[in-house]
């Protein structure tokens, strides 16, 4: 019996074309099937792929900013302020070339710019508008030490060894945000946008320093919206509360001088002191959560053996959360004081040099950067640039990838919190709505606070990263200025935030920058450095 709907007879091999049709349905019907699975399968990069097929139409002002970005001469400008930095390699609180660069460039670019803020003489603030709204941009600038390396190399090969280097890249983070406030000024100046753009040169960010006394000096009292930006390996930005909050501190231990040998009885070690503290903390571990951070290095342990040393000094990072830091930093203090009276000597000074809270990341804000992100678009990577990719990734023995293609999904926050490093722009997210762009100017798998970051945020690659960045935050800058309604969505989740995250500082009222933390260092190495400037 035939199928309702074929034919009674067939007239020829084959059959009739509806015949044909019918026999093929089945195959149709599977190949459909497995194109859906594979369209399930492909995950959010696919789905970033497919997005940038679509034609999307974008108002006059953001093409402008864009084209003028886009353009040779911004791209090698912009580039050529980030390795310069970069060369300076200026540990925290010490970078008077990279920010006079900076605030120089912006002065330059029409902004009034304001020196040595909040006690700091590195710090700067650069303004252009007037009035409602003032939208904030977030630069850094600091290097780290011992982390020296040649741009471009594949292989660890110090410029100067020992000297620093810049291993989170902040060349191109500080280069960034003057970019996009420049591109910003320039659209608002073309179009007649009203409202006020700041740019806060932060100085010592790897120290944790700057941030939280620029809030105690009042330097973001009126900002309505702050973008923060940080060099990455990928494009893309998060929200949500994340990192942890940390207090930094030099315990100082004084004891008394004697004969090592002679009359050891008579002496007082504070080196002693210091390594029963460190003890103590060790022990202290096993109790913490394993999100929670402690760290230290002995700044300070005597100067010859045979000299029972009256003098030591030991320099703490104590992490946790918010709520949990001060009574975590309490018990190591705990252990200090255990120190000092098993030793017979004194805990001279607890000296905090700073301390901020945890990343508080706004949702409405991170969601409008996204979309800038997305419309931004991943830098077009040349042969040259994924040949020293691939050729890092093999020498650090990670996966040989290449460089990312594609911009991540907005990133939610982790069901559970994990810890990890902290950042002093926590203390601005409490003041101001905020939030961060991760632009792709490093190499994936560079490890951070190491010699292939280094390697990799110079030259072309963190040129076309910190370009993408600049796009993303300029156009974010736009939508702020020319969108009250999306600003007051910004400000109603976190006026809503603060209901139940209020801001106090945990610096005590004594506390001021150290700015003689990295004097030193950076004295020994700033000469050698100098020999290998680039000038312009």
């Amino acid at each position: 019996m035939n199928h309702p709907g074929l034919p009674e007879k067939v007239d020829r091999p084959g059959g009739t074309p509806q015949t044909r049709l019918w026999r093929l349905l089945p195959l149709l019907l599977l190949a459909a099937l497995l194109c859906y699975r594979a369209g399930l399968a492909a995950g959010p990069e696919n789905t970033q792929t497919a997005k940038k097929k679509v034609a999307v139409k974008i108002g006059k002002e953001k093409k402008f900013i864009l084209d003028w970005l886009g353009e040779k001469e911004q791209l090698e400008f912009f580039g050529r302020i980030s390795d310069r930095i970069w060369s300076y390699a200026e540990l925290g609180l010490q970078e008077f070339k990279s920010s006079k660069l900076l605030a120089d460039t912006l002065e330059q670019a029409g902004f009034k710019v304001e020196r040595g803020l909040a006690g700091m003489p590195t710090c700067f603030v650069a303004s252009y508008g007037e009035g409602k709204p003032v939208i904030g941009f977030l630069g850094e600038f600091d290097a780290l030490p011992m982390l020296s390396q040649k741009g471009r190399v594949p292989r660890k090969d110090p410029v100067v060894e020992g000297a620093p280097g810049h291993g989170c890249g902040h060349n191109t983070m500080g280069t960034a945000a003057v970019a996009a406030a420049i591109a910003t000024r320039k659209a608002m100046e073309k179009f007649g946008i009203k409202g006020t753009i700041k740019v806060f040169g932060s100085p010592g960010e790897e120290i944790l320093a700057s941030r939280p006394y620029m809030v105690r000096a009042g330097l973001f009292r009126d900002v309505d919206a702050v973008i923060d930006n940080h060099s990455s390996s990928d494009f893309g930005t998060a929200y949500g509360v994340s990192g942890n909050a940390v207090i930094s501190a030099i315990f100082t231990f004084r004891g008394k001088t004697a004969h090592s040998a002679g009359a050891p009885w008579a002496g007082r070690s504070a080196l002693d002191a210091v390594e029963l503290m460190n003890v103590a903390t060790n022990y202290l571990r096993e109790h913490l959560n394993p999100a929670h951070r402690l760290h230290y290095i002995i700044l300070e342990g005597g100067q010859a053996p045979n000299v029972v040393p009256d003098k030591a000094s030991v320099w703490y990072y104590v992490r946790n959360t918010d709520a949990e830091l001060e009574a975590m930093f309490e018990r190591v203090a705990n252990c200090a004081r255990a120190a000092a009276l098993a030793t017979g000597t004194e805990l001279a000074e607890v000296r905090v040099l700073s301390a901020t809270h945890q990343f508080h990341g706004n949702r409405a804000l991170a969601e409008l950067l996204q979309k800038n992100i997305e419309l931004a678009g991943m830098p077009a990577w040349d042969k040259e640039e994924e040949e020293f990719a691939l050729a890092l990734q093999q020498e650090l023995k990670s996966e040989e990838k290449g460089l990312k293609r594609e911009v991540n999904p907005l990133r939610e926050p982790r069901d559970s919190f994990i810890g990890g490093g902290s950042t002093d722009v926590g203390e601005v997210t409490l003041v101001a709505p905020t939030a961060t762009v991760r632009f792709p100017s490093s190499v994936p798998g560079a490890i951070g606070h190491h010699w292939s970051t280094v390697a990799s945020v110079y030259g072309s690659i963190a040129w076309k990263g910190l370009n993408a960045g600049a796009g993303a935050m300029a156009l974010t800058a736009l939508d702020l200025l020319t969108g009250p309604e999306e600003l007051k969505k910004i400000r109603a989740e976190f006026e809503e935030h603060m209901k139940t995250h209020s801001y106090k500082s945990f610096l005590p009222p004594e506390a001021t920058p150290p700015l003689d933390i990295n004097r030193a260092l950076m004295e020994k190495w700033r000469a050698l450095l100098e020999q290998h400037e680039i000038k312009d």
